[in-house]
């Protein structure tokens, strides 16, 4: 892991959460939302909206560290 703040991501497709996570994580964004998509799924949903909800009013946005 990086030893970067976790913040959202300039690289955003909706608020920029999987993007925020795959830079703290070293990861590409395209596989942390191939696995938030699949989590989601396999949850029914609920509880990844929630996560993602909760996250994008948690994480600072990457201007304002």
């Amino acid at each position: 892991m990086s030893q970067n703040k976790l913040t959202r991501s300039h690289d955003a497709i909706i608020a920029g959460v999987c993007g925020g996570l795959a830079e703290w994580l070293g990861w590409p964004a395209g596989r942390v939302r191939v696995i938030y998509v699949l989590v989601s799924f396999f949850s029914v949903a609920f509880p990844g909206i929630l996560a993602y909800i909760i996250l994008w009013f948690l994480m600072p946005h990457p201007d304002r560290k």
